[in-house]
């Protein structure tokens, strides 16, 4: 069931519950939030079904239930099919329509379009396939309100950008792993420097995308502060990454790393592990404004 994905999927939804303008029957908000975790968990066993095969070959999942052999795969079939199933039926019942369409879709594309699709036949897999991991806030705030507007659809946005840097800095490190594998990541196809490039893109896209929630009044003054902040040392991190020889063996062959041992990996690694909590801070934050009554506007910057 992937519990680590699924932690950061239930964590954003709830942050999209709680923001939502509606007051929720708790209840029902967390009959909603565990039909959203277990459409992830769903989701996540239908994905270990069906790459059992490339994840017995790679260092980093070959531990997993399927290839190390403690589930057989029709089980893990049957499990992630019958958990996608109830995930939307309880959603239906304990919201709404629109909610579960949003999470069938959402259940749909990761286990079909990305892991049966797009994880193995193009460099651009995590790019498109980020959609699904971005969805949950957004599922749960049509859960609350019964639709959708501006402000959930700029979570998403915010997720959707943030993915791209966040896996290609691990990618760039793991890079033999994935090509033993053949599954066609960036660094794979389009080199090292190419994806460093590309990292230091969408990070100055995503740090001005993770203010945007000030100008719509979702995010206060607290948000306000931490997005500048968290979004400066992202691009600072980025820049770091570009500059330097991640993911490039040849850098290392031709004396070009400071330090032997791969430490030249070492930037990619550092923005991989400030990535995680940069997402973090950027959606605690909002619980923490909307949940504990300290979402305070700045005048004259929101609509």
């Amino acid at each position: 069931m992937k519990p680590r994905v699924m932690s950061l999927v239930v964590f954003t939804a709830i942050v999209g519950m709680v923001c939502a303008p509606v007051d929720v029957n708790p209840i029902l908000g967390a009959a909603s939030i565990l039909a959203i975790a277990v459409g992830a968990g769903g989701a996540g066993a239908l994905n270990m079904w069906w790459d059992s095969d490339i994840d017995g070959i790679m260092k980093r999942t070959k531990g997993r239930p399927v290839p190390a052999g403690l589930v057989p795969r029709e089980e893990a079939l049957a499990m992630g099919l019958v958990m996608s199933v109830l995930s939307v039926v309880t959603l239906v019942l304990s919201a709404n329509l629109v909610a579960a369409g949003l999470l069938a879709f959402t259940i749909f594309f990761y286990a079909v379009v990305y892991s049966m699709w797009l994880k193995r036949s193009t460099p651009q897999n995590i790019v498109i396939g980020g959609l699904a991991g971005a969805l949950p806030p957004a599922v749960a705030w049509a859960a609350a309100t019964g639709g959708l507007t501006l402000d959930p659809i700029l979570l998403v946005a915010i997720i959707f950008v943030w993915t791209p840097p966040h896996f290609w800095a691990l990618a760039l490190y793991k890079a033999q792993d994935y090509a033993s594998a053949g599954v066609p990541m960036m660094p794979n196809v389009a080199g090292a420097q190419s994806t460093r490039q590309q990292i230091f893109a969408y990070s100055m896209v995503l740090a001005p995308l993770g203010f945007t929630p000030v100008l719509t009044g979702l995010g206060g003054t607290i948000y306000a502060i931490v997005s500048v902040l968290a979004g400066a040392m992202f691009v600072l991190l980025a820049a770091r990454v570009v500059r330097s020889f991640a993911g490039d063996t040849d850098g290392r062959g031709e004396g070009k790393a400071l330090y032997e041992g791969g430490v030249d990996n070492r930037p990619a690694r550092d923005l991989f592990a400030f990535s995680l909590l940069y997402l973090t801070l950027l959606f605690a934050t909002l619980l923490i404004e909307h949940g504990f009554g300290l979402h305070f506007a700045i005048p004259g910057l929101t609509k």
